[in-house]
């Protein structure tokens, strides 16, 4: 997932509409969370892209830690064991062979191997657990998410994780919807093709929220207060 451009309709378009290229300059460290969505082993093993992120997730989430921000590890259940029944038998019923819907059941039930975060992902004490039951971690009925950010005084959301057009980028959209200000970190996403990569972003762009790079967020976004001052 190497060499994003958004495409030139994209910024085109984005100008025109808000005069600007980027939504948010900067985000007040202490009020930022960097939600890092469903790097778990069932979407992970295996997959390149995935792996690739890893280093940028763990640089970004030091980062926000060092900072005063909150790091949340996102996590999907779709089931209470492996044999089931469904937490989401609308997809489950209708979006599967039998065979994809016992296996994905199976591999994303709570406890299970494929459920654990990847091994790789540099984990703090003091960072923030959250599972959700959808896509999106802010849909109603999915998480408590909202409820504890709240209680932590989060206004401004970083997301990664995978996969970029799917989960990521639900959890984005209905987190702008819901009062936050979002960025997607384009090197901290992935997805299974460069095309499903680059259009998640691309339509998180044009509306829903920012799309930087790990190295912009950590240079220019995060910058604490005296420092933010001083640019200024």
């Amino acid at each position: 997932m190497n060499g994003f451009q958004m495409p030139p309709y994209v910024t085109d378009g984005v100008l025109k509409k808000r005069g600007r290229l980027h939504v948010f300059d900067r985000f007040e460290p202490a009020k930022t969370a960097f939600l890092v969505v469903d790097m778990q082993n069932f979407f992970v093993d295996g997959v390149d892209a995935c792996s690739r992120i890893v280093p940028n997730i763990n640089r970004l989430a030091a980062r926000v830690r060092d900072t005063g921000g909150l790091v949340v590890w996102v996590v999907l259940a779709v089931a209470d064991s492996p044999e089931g029944p469904s937490l989401w038998p609308v997809y489950h019923d209708n979006f599967f062979t039998p065979e994809k819907r016992r296996a994905h059941i199976a591999g994303l039930a709570r406890g299970t191997p494929g459920y654990a975060l990847d091994s790789r992902l540099e984990i703090d004490p003091q960072d923030m657990t959250s599972e959700k039951i959808r896509f999106s971690a802010f849909v109603q009925g999915s998480s408590d998410l909202h409820e504890r950010l709240q209680e932590r005084g989060i206004e401004n959301l970083l997301i990664g994780g995978t996969l970029t057009h799917i989960c990521c980028e639900s959890t984005a959209r209905d987190a702008m919807m819901t009062g936050y200000r979002v960025t997607m970190v384009e090197d901290c996403n992935a997805a299974l093709t460069e095309e499903d990569h680059f259009a998640g972003l691309a339509s998180v762009f044009q509306v829903f929220g920012d799309v930087r790079s790990t190295d912009d967020i950590v240079a220019n976004v995060l910058v604490a207060g005296d420092a933010a001052a001083a640019a200024e």
